[in-house]
């Protein structure tokens, strides 16, 4: 029998959770979990020939979808169940779900954290007054900690992903999505875990059968997108994304740096790696999405010492960064008319090296390796066939 407080009992068969379970977990968080903008992106509707909308979860408190679940599991917690206290394992986005719901609830709080998670994360989940653990080197080495200060201490395990309550909570994204846009006919969705696929596909069947759900993954490890990072889904999310999910689509780390970028210059939109992934999935390989498409944009909580290198990854993917090496007789006047030759063409240089001693370099010449700010590929092909018709080797 359903016990009254918890409608989400441990041997609950996950293929039960349905539309009626998400509605309640709406109804659990909707007093403490703002619903997100759902915006229209003129940029990538331009760009794909479809009407496609950004559901901008990174603009939740705590910077990401994560909140949601985490609020529904915890507001679920018997009275016994919260005087003992919870534990998690997280990169970073449900450890501040967590830890603020925890608060919320009064709740004491412990997160295991792999070595690798930002500062800026781990700093954000102490400030919800969490205590954290750092342990391991990936998300798989914290949960067995997690796991372990779970049967040490009795604390109560609130999962990322593999937990009924939370899939619920994340299903929460479609009914909001859904009663905004309800013409739309495909959503991507990150997918690691499988907690936020799980949760908004079947909410999202459940209101229209024939719209389509796409996951999609990150597939190198390490990458950007560390929020999807897992190993496999889980126990209780494999099945629900075997069979509701139409397709997976994975997304590279050039085509997620260039996402990335993007949402930031076109939509002034700051993405972490896993919320700009179903960007990158949509540009590169999304010509035959069903539109009107919605991207869940999952979360902002990136890490401010990346940014610098991840423009620069997406500058080079679109061609607006270009490398380039020259040999120069090593005399005066030689660098000034090559930067000339440049300047003439309209090309801000970044960065310049000035090298005499690379090994097989000639005594009278110089190498120099350039990095030059540029409008594109056919930009960058008229620098190359000038300063080659100009008579300066490239390397």
């Amino acid at each position: 029998m359903m016990n009254a407080f918890n409608p989400y009992p441990k041997n609950l068969h996950p293929m039960t959770i349905g539309l009626n379970e998400i509605n309640r977990a709406y109804q659990t968080i909707r007093s403490s979990v703002d619903p997100t903008p759902l915006v229209p992106s003129r940029s990538l509707s331009l760009r794909m020939g479809i009407p496609v909308y950004l559901k901008l979860e990174n603009l939740q408190t705590t910077g990401s979808f994560k909140i949601r679940g985490a609020f529904n599991r915890i507001a679920l917690l018997t009275a016994a169940e919260r005087r003992r206290g919870v534990v998690a394992a997280s990169a970073g986005n449900h450890a501040q779900g967590v830890a603020l719901a925890a608060r919320t609830h009064d709740i004491p709080s412990t997160i295991v954290m792999p070595e690798g998670a930002s500062i800026a994360k781990q700093e954000a989940t102490r400030s919800y007054g969490a205590r954290v653990v750092i342990h391991g080197k990936d998300f798989d080495a914290a949960m067995r900690m997690a796991r372990e200060i779970e049967r040490t201490s009795g604390r109560i395990l609130i999962h990322a992903f593999d937990d009924e309550a939370v899939i619920a909570g994340q299903g929460t994204i479609a009914l909001e999505i859904l009663k905004a846009r309800p013409e739309i006919r495909t959503l991507l969705v990150p997918v690691g875990g499988g907690g936020l696929a799980s949760g908004i596909a079947i909410a999202a069947k459940a209101i229209n059968p024939r719209i389509r759900v796409v996951g999609v993954t990150a597939p190198a490890r390490p990458t950007l997108a560390d929020g999807i990072a897992v190993k496999s889904p889980g126990r209780i999310t494999r099945p629900i994304l075997k069979r509701y999910l139409d397709r997976m689509i994975p997304a590279a780390e050039d085509e997620i740096a260039e996402a990335i970028l993007l949402l930031m210059e076109q939509n002034r939109i700051i993405a972490e790696g896993a919320g700009a992934a179903p960007v990158a999935a949509l540009l590169n390989h999304g010509r035959r999405l069903l539109g009107p498409v919605c991207l869940v944009i999952s979360g902002g909580n990136i890490d401010v010492t990346l940014i610098e290198r991840i423009i620069e990854r997406g500058l080079v993917r679109t061609g607006r960064l270009q490398r380039l090496s020259v040999v120069l007789p090593d005399r005066p006047g030689a660098l000034a008319g090559l930067t000339a030759v440049i300047g003439g063409l309209g090309a801000n240089i970044l960065h310049i090296v000035h090298d005499r001693l690379s090994p097989g370099l000639p005594i009278t010449r110089s190498r120099i390796d350039l990095a030059l700010e540029t409008r594109g590929p056919d930009h960058n092909h008229r620098i190359i066939t000038r300063l080659k018709r100009t008579g300066y080797p490239l390397l």
